[in-house]
Parts: structure tokens; C-alpha cells; sequence
């Protein structure tokens, strides 16, 4: 599983980020997390606020930082 986080590099991106990382740590996945900085990158996936959550090229949140139990719904749910 391909997650990436698009953001600008801020701290709740950077958060976020870990918080995937961990919750997908604990679920036993196979996955990679990538942070996306580049905001021409950012907008080709046509989000426009940030941070955002991506896997596998679907955007799956964008301008909130969902808690750790939608995490982990979203990640079952891929």
C-alpha cells in the first residue's frame, strides 16, 4: 500500500504523517508513506487544502486531520 501525505511540510502535516505511520505500523500492513511538499504535485491530485491523505493515487481526506480510529477505519478500509 502506497500512502502518501500532501502537505506543505507544517506541523500538523508532519503529525499526521506519523500518526499513519503508526496506526498502519500497529495494523501489520505493507505499506510506504511518502510526504508530499510540492504544491504542484498537490493541486494534480486537485486538493486544495491541506494536510491530505492518498493511497495507492486515491485521495482519501483532505483539509482535516482525521482522528486515529478514522485511520485506522480508512486504512481497513483499503
Amino acid at each position: 500500500m502506497k500512502i502518501e501525505i500532501l502537505g506543505s511540510g507544517c506541523k500538523k502535516c508532519t503529525n499526521l504523517a506519523a500518526e499513519v505511520e503508526q496506526v498502519a505500523t500497529e495494523m501489520a500492513l505493507e505499506f510506504s508513506v511518502e510526504k508530499v511538499t510540492d504544491m504542484a504535485a498537490i493541486l494534480d491530485y486537485g486538493v486544495m487544502s491541506t494536510p491530505a491523505i492518498v493511497i495507492n493515487g486515491a485521495v482519501i481526506t483532505a483539509g482535516n486531520v482525521p482522528s486515529k480510529t478514522e485511520i485506522q477505519q480508512l486504512l481497513s478500509d483499503k
